[in-house]
């Protein structure tokens, strides 16, 4: 963890940036009139304290060997991921608008190798962490002081290899490795609870033998500080659940599983970025 960044990075300032991934990844999904507004827009507080405040890493330097490694399990959410990363300044936010295009670099999940700042190529549900075990387990061989996050969706967590990695990391006290959990209760399909109930996940990391942090996932604050407590954990890995809001930040997309995966047409956009936009220049003002 980069302290001085830390010291210098406020939560308004985190907060502020949260919502200007919404607006990117908004208008990206609107520009390829495809991809999964509602994952990108619950996440934008665990990028934006990840990106913004905790994780060691630098846009100008994006392959230092020291640097700390994401892994979007949910690799579908990416437009919240890119923007993040245009935001950071590994490119500019000009070319979120190519999201989806053929020949874009900004594929509909994360493609390594495509763009600086991405660690895994995601997409295939249940598999990221897997991946990010197997950083963490050569960074403990390596004894690099490096440390790997892997963000898991909640239904996503009904993949049987999730919770095989979950056994992987607990025996091997991977305590390099933070998961977060994207807990919005939604999936494609409906409710998580109606499709293949994970409210047990807690009981489960725990039983698994991880240290388990639940926090407001949309609440910056609680999540630097679980952050922090998470490094500070010796012995086994930890797993921050944040209890989120599926499509939070525009009131027509909030807790709606109908917004999975659907682009806004020109219309709702106009009326989703008034809504986005207003809560930046807020934030601005105060």
């Amino acid at each position: 963890m980069n302290s001085m960044i830390n010291e210098k990075v406020n939560i308004k300032e985190i907060e502020k940036k949260a919502y200007e991934i919404r607006h990117w990844a908004l208008r990206a999904v609107h520009a390829a009139k495809s991809g999964h507004p509602g994952g990108s827009l619950s996440e934008a507080e665990i990028l934006a304290v990840l990106y913004f405040n905790i994780m060691d890493i630098d846009p100008k330097n994006p392959e230092k060997k020291d640097r700390d490694r994401f892994v979007l399990s949910k690799g579908h959410a990416c437009p919240g991921l890119y923007s993040a990363l245009a935001l950071k300044g590994y490119f500019n936010t000009k070319e979120l608008l190519t999201f989806r295009n053929i020949n874009s670099n900004l594929q509909g999940h994360p493609a390594l190798g495509k763009i600086k700042g991405i660690d895994m190529s995601t997409g295939s549900l249940g598999q990221g962490l897997s991946a990010a075990n197997g950083m963490a387990l050569a960074g403990k061989l390596d004894d690099a002081d490096y440390r790997v996050y892997a963000l898991l969706g909640d239904g996503e967590i009904e993949e049987g290899q999730i919770w095989e990695a979950a056994m992987t990391s607990a025996h091997y006290k991977l305590d390099n490795l933070c998961a977060i959990l994207d807990r919005n209760g939604l999936q494609i399909d409906g409710k998580t609870c109606d499709v293949m109930n994970s409210d047990s996940a807690i009981e489960k990391f725990l039983a698994f033998g991880w240290n388990v942090i639940e926090v407001d996932g949309h609440n910056a604050g609680e999540l630097m500080m679980a952050f922090e407590k998470a490094e500070a954990e010796k012995g086994r890995p930890t797993i921050i659940v944040a209890n989120t809001i599926k499509g939070k930040g525009v009131s027509f997309m909030e807790d709606n599983a109908g917004w999975h995966g659907k682009a806004p047409s020109d219309e709702e956009l106009e009326i989703a970025l008034k809504e986005i936009d207003e809560k930046i220049n807020a934030m601005e003002v105060n």
